[in-house]
C-alpha cells in the first residue's frame, strides 16, 4: 500500500503544488524553513482543504476535488504526529493514548479491546503509563505521541520534524530507534524534517520541497550524486 498525493492548495501567499508517492518504506520530505513543509502535511490531513488534486491511501480516496470528495480529518484515517508532540498536560501516558482510542472509537473506525495496553508495551512505554507529560523525556514524549498515532490504526503515518524537539544528546538514540520501528511497521510513511542527517536516516526516498514546489526526488545516494539545485547540492553537501 502506498500515499500517492497531487495536492494544489494556498495558504498565505505560498501556492503549494506538490505531486509524491511513498512507494514502499518512508517519504522523507525536506526542504528549508518557509518551503512548505507542514502545510503540506496539513493539505494530507484536511486542514487545509485542496483547490485541487488528490489524495488517495491504498484503495481510499480521501479527497478528490475532481470528484467533489473532501473527507473530514477524523475520518482520514491518518495517524499524525506533530513537532512538539501535543501531548495533553493533564492526561496520564495511557489516557494520552486512550483519548485516540476513543475518538476512533466515536469516528467509527472501533479499536480492539486491549489497544492501548498493546502499544504501551510495543513502544516500551508500560512502566511509565501512570506519568504525566511533564515527568517525561524528549525520547520519551515522542514514543507516546506515535503510540497515540498508530493506536487508531492508520492507513498511513505523518511525521513533522520528529527530532527537532529534542536536544542534541537525545538525537541519535532516539533517530536510531525511530527509524527501525519504522521500517518494522511497514505503514506509509511521510517525514517532514530541514535536517539533512534526519533525512538521510529516515528516507528510503527523498523529496525535496523549495518554495512550494518539488524539486528533485531520489535516494540520498542520487541526491550528493546529482544535485537539481543549489540548495540540494548545500544540502547533502553538509552532512554527506
Amino acid at each position: 500500500m502506498s500515499l500517492v498525493a497531487q495536492v494544489g492548495v494556498s495558504v498565505g501567499r505560498l501556492e503549494l503544488d506538490v505531486a509524491i508517492e511513498t512507494g514502499p518504506g518512508t517519504l522523507v520530505v525536506a526542504g528549508p524553513n518557509g518551503a512548505g513543509k507542514s502545510s503540506f502535511l496539513a493539505a494530507l490531513l484536511g486542514v487545509h482543504p485542496l483547490k485541487r488534486g488528490r489524495i488517495v491511501v491504498g484503495t481510499s480516496v480521501l479527497a478528490d476535488t475532481d470528484a467533489g470528495i473532501h473527507a473530514p480529518v477524523e475520518l482520514r484515517r491518518l495517524g499524525y504526529v506533530p513537532q512538539n508532540y501535543a501531548l495533553f498536560p493533564h492526561l496520564n501516558v495511557r489516557a494520552n493514548i486512550a483519548f485516540a482510542v476513543d475518538c476512533a472509537n466515536a469516528a467509527g473506525n472501533v479499536a480492539p479491546t486491549g489497544t492501548v495496553d498493546f502499544y504501551l508495551e510495543a513502544l516500551g512505554l508500560q512502566t511509565l503509563a501512570d506519568r504525566y507529560p511533564r515527568h517525561l523525556s524528549g525520547g520519551e514524549k515522542q514514543r507516546v505521541a506515535l503510540a497515540r498515532a498508530l493506536s487508531v490504526k492508520p492507513l498511513a503515518l505523518l511525521l513533522d520534524e520528529p527530532l527537532a524537539a529534542l536536544d542534541v544528546s537525545a538525537r541519535q538514540e532516539v533517530r536510531e530507534f525511530l527509524s527501525g520501528y519504522l521500517r518494522k511497521l511497514g505503514l506509509p510513511t511521510v517525514v517532514v524534517t530541514h535536517d539533512a542527517t534526519d533525512a538521510r536516516v529516515f528516507g528510503d526516498r527523498i523529496a525535496v520541497l523549495e518554495s512550494g514546489r518539488i524539486t528533485q526526488t531520489g535516494s540520498w545516494s542520487e541526491l550528493v550524486a546529482h544535485p537539481a539545485s543549489a540548495f540540494v547540492a548545500a544540502f547533502v553537501g553538509k552532512n554527506a
